[in-house]
C-alpha cells in the first residue's frame, strides 16, 4: 500500500509540475519592460491608468516626458529612457509619439513597437503628409502655429476633439497640462523607419476625431502592422486602458 501511495504521490507531483509550467508559459511574457511615449498636446500624466494596469500585470513601465521641441529632441528623450532598460523592451507611442517611436525604435533594446492611434511615417516621410490624406473631423481643434512656431489645441474643441469619451473634468485637466508642441516636428522627415525591421502592433481608435481612423488604418496596412480596433476617442489608452494593455501584452509574448 505504501508503495502504491508513493507512486501516486510522485505521479501527482509530476502532473502538478507540468500544469504549473504550462500556466507560467501562458502568463509570463518574454519581455517585461515597456516604455510609453506621449504625443503632442499632452504630457506623460495621461499614461497613469495604463501604467497601473501594466504594473499590476508585472511589467516594468517607464514614461517618457517629451520636450516636444523637435523630433530629434523627442527621440533623444526616448533613447535616454531606453538606455536605462535592463533588457528587451516594448516601445509604445501615442499620436505624434508614433512618429517618435518610428525613429527611436531603432534602439537595440527595442523588441517591438506598439502604435496607439498613432502616426507611422516611412523613410523620407513626415507626419503632416499623412494628416493631409483625409479631411479632419469638425471636432478637430489643432490650431495653426503661433508667432513662436508652437501649435496648441483649441480649448473649445479639446473635449470633443481630443478626449470625447472622458469626463469634461478630466479633459480640462489634460488641456491644462498639454505641452508646447513645436509644429516643425510635423514637417521633419523620418530617416530610418524602425517598423521596417521590427514587429509592429497598431491600435485604431474608431471614434478618433484628432487623427482620422482611416489614416490610422492606411498607415498600419501599408506597414503590415498587426491591427486592433478599439472603440474610443483619440486618447483610447485612457478610456480603454485594459484593451490597450492587452495589445502590449500580446506584443511582449511574441
Amino acid at each position: 500500500m505504501k508503495t502504491i501511495f508513493k507512486s501516486f504521490l510522485a505521479f501527482a507531483v509530476i502532473i502538478f509540475s507540468i500544469a504549473f509550467t504550462n500556466v507560467n508559459a501562458q502568463t509570463n511574457p518574454k519581455i517585461k519592460n515597456v516604455v510609453l511615449v506621449h504625443g503632442a498636446f499632452a504630457d506623460g500624466s495621461g499614461w497613469q491608468g495604463l501604467y497601473k494596469v501594466l504594473t499590476k500585470k508585472g511589467y516594468n513601465v517607464t514614461i517618457v516626458q517629451n520636450p516636444l521641441s523637435s523630433l530629434e529632441d523627442d527621440v533623444n528623450a526616448t533613447n535616454l529612457a531606453l538606455d536605462k532598460q535592463d533588457g528587451p523592451t516594448i516601445l509604445v507611442g501615442h499620436s505624434w509619439g508614433g512618429t517618435v517611436i518610428t525613429e527611436a525604435g531603432n534602439h537595440p533594446k527595442v523588441a517591438a513597437l506598439v502604435y496607439v492611434a498613432a502616426l507611422q511615417p516611412d523613410n523620407g516621410e513626415n507626419s503632416v503628409q499623412w494628416l493631409q490624406t483625409a479631411p479632419p473631423a469638425p471636432e478637430n481643434g489643432v490650431l495653426a502655429p503661433d508667432e513662436k512656431g508652437i501649435a496648441y489645441y483649441d480649448k473649445a474643441k479639446f473635449h470633443a476633439g481630443f478626449a470625447g469619451d472622458l469626463s469634461k473634468e478630466q479633459a480640462d485637466f489634460m488641456y491644462a497640462s498639454q505641452g508646447a508642441f513645436h509644429a516643425q516636428g510635423f514637417l521633419t522627415k523620418i530617416t530610418k523607419a524602425a517598423w521596417r525591421t521590427k514587429p509592429s502592433y497598431g491600435i485604431v481608435a474608431t471614434e478618433d476625431k484628432s487623427i482620422n481612423p482611416d489614416i490610422e488604418r492606411a498607415m498600419y496596412k501599408r506597414s503590415n502592422t498587426k491591427i486592433t480596433q478599439i472603440k474610443g476617442s483619440h486618447v483610447v489608452f485612457i478610456s480603454q486602458p485594459e484593451k490597450v494593455a492587452n495589445v502590449i501584452v500580446d506584443a511582449s509574448k511574441n
